[in-house]
């Protein structure tokens, strides 16, 4: 897919134990040449170093004094990464991450093939595509007393639960990408003809996930719209336990919302990262000018300016100069914040201006009072989708505060190896910030709190959901009723 892409992956950091003894040799000291290496990154690269050290009140120098102690007292490789990882876990940013490279595989056994294994069917293509259901789950809505199933899934399981007078439907969404649906990958290879036993290029992967991106976003819809049949007066989204996904997030939240919605505003890290993004992003508007109607033309030169302007507040500060770390153009989803569904089009450049153009949705699918679940391990994309509709006041977000991931990395972002271990520490380069000016990566603070725990039962989250859900529908009623006043 094109437009910018804002991706990003939530961390598992385990924690190593150090061995009982020092092995033949080992010192600490190319270590802790990459603990330097990684503190330098952090101040030069990281988009969310005011956070850390600001609302976090993160002491980095004594964070990484203490590492460099503990890298002192290691005994081998082992240890020494279990510090890094430590380290990572004390920053709780879930974009930041450390990924150690992979051990040598060992060598075959005397007379073992080592041909690689061709796929020969359609499922065995998409999971080395990355397509796999294990990336979401039916979320808590089936455990609740009283459910409904409407429609089963994996991705978007769909139910009712009577409360009251009302009638929620429950609309989970697993994560936010196409890759948690195997289903729709299998099609796709069916529709093009694609030989499962053959290599599948890039743009054979591509045509598949634009194609199964299509199929995602017709089904949300279609599921949609069969609660509505089915008589469902209020609209639950589930996002517990979603770990994000891409940038389609924008996309879906203008599916379910009641009322148009202004996307968040863009913060990002001053550097060449950025000056290229939004050099190029200017190239391309222009060569798109070229070829456009007066109308159209008019636009892409002035979005190209407005590239221009952001590709300006880009560049590094000069020595001594105390400019922010950040700088501020655009919006998640752009150059433009806010568009009706197909205003833009038939247009090849469109998702570089307005990233949710390239999904074939429709705004407000669902027109009635709305409500997000958000937990502990609601993440990234899944944060923005829920952030978004907050924000606007076009839903009552309920639950626990969410994990707190924010914005990740754009085209690639801007990883940095470090030179002993070889590991790749990845930090974010972008910031989306909040109506209120907050950095989102602080997680998403529900409306009505529920006291749940990613670690619970299904049994007791569904019973707490429960009994915290006539307080969210009466106030998902009453927030539908001042919507339809001012519109």
């Amino acid at each position: 897919m094109r437009g910018l892409k804002l991706l990003g992956a939530i961390v598992a950091c385990g924690l190593a134990t150090a061995a009982p003894a020092q092995s033949g040799g080992w010192s600490p000291d190319p270590w802790l040449a990459d603990l330097a290496q990684m503190r330098a990154a952090l101040e030069e690269e990281y988009a969310n170093y005011d956070w850390l050290t600001g609302e976090r009140e993160v002491d980095l120098g004594a964070l990484f004094d203490r590492a460099e102690a503990r890298l002192r007292q290691a005994r081998d490789d082992g240890g020494a990464r279990a510090v890094f990882d430590r380290l990572v876990q004390r920053i709780g940013d879930g974009h930041v991450a450390i990924d150690w490279p992979a051990a040598s595989a060992p060598p075959a056994a005397s007379g073992a093939s080592t041909a690689p294994v061709q796929p020969s069917r359609p499922a065995a293509l998409c999971r080395r595509l990355g397509y796999d259901a294990r990336q979401a789950d039916a979320g808590i809505g089936p455990a609740l007393p009283g459910y409904r199933a409407v429609e089963p899934g994996q991705m978007f399981a769909t139910g009712i639960v009577p409360v009251g007078r009302e009638q929620v439907g429950v609309l989970r969404i697993g994560v936010f990408q196409p890759q948690g649906g195997p289903a729709w990958c299998e099609a796709a290879v069916a529709a093009f003809a694609i030989d499962p036993a053959r290599p599948c290029d890039d743009d054979c992967a591509e045509h598949i996930l634009t194609w199964s991106y299509r199929r995602m976003t017709g089904e949300l819809e279609q599921r949609i719209a069969r609660l509505r049949r089915e008589g469902a007066t209020v609209l639950l989204v589930d996002l517990s336990g979603n770990g994000g996904g891409s940038e389609w997030a924008e996309a879906a939240a203008r599916i379910v919302s009641p009322v148009p919605l202004t996307a968040e505003r863009l913060a990002f890290r001053r550097g060449a990262h950025w000056v290229r993004q939004w050099q190029a992003l200017a190239a391309r508007l222009r060569e798109a000018a070229g070829s456009a109607d007066p109308a159209d033309r008019l636009r892409l030169l002035r979005w190209a300016s407005e590239a221009d302007a952001a590709r300006r507040e880009a560049e590094p500060c000069a020595p001594g100069d105390t400019c922010p770390r950040l700088g501020r153009a655009g919006y998640a989803t752009g150059l433009v914040g806010s568009a009706p569904a197909g205003a833009l089009s038939g247009r090849d450049w469109s998702p570089y201006v307005f990233s949710p153009a390239q999904y074939p949705y429709h705004d407000h699918v669902w027109t009635a009072p709305l409500l997000v679940l958000v937990d502990q391990e609601t993440w990234s994309a899944a944060e923005e989708f829920a952030a978004e509709l907050q924000d606007n006041r076009a839903a009552i977000v309920l639950g626990a505060r969410s994990g707190g991931a924010g914005c990740g990395h754009t085209d690639g972002g801007t990883p940095t190896i470090l030179t002993h271990s070889g590991a790749t520490l990845e930090l974010p380069d972008c910031v989306r910030l909040r109506a209120d000016g907050s950095n989102e990566v602080r997680g998403i603070v529900p409306d009505v709190v529920v006291g749940l725990r990613h670690s619970d039962g299904s049994r007791l989250k569904a019973q707490l959901l429960a009994a915290a859900l006539p307080t969210a529908v009466a106030r998902a009623r009453a927030l539908h009723a001042r919507i339809r006043r001012a519109h």
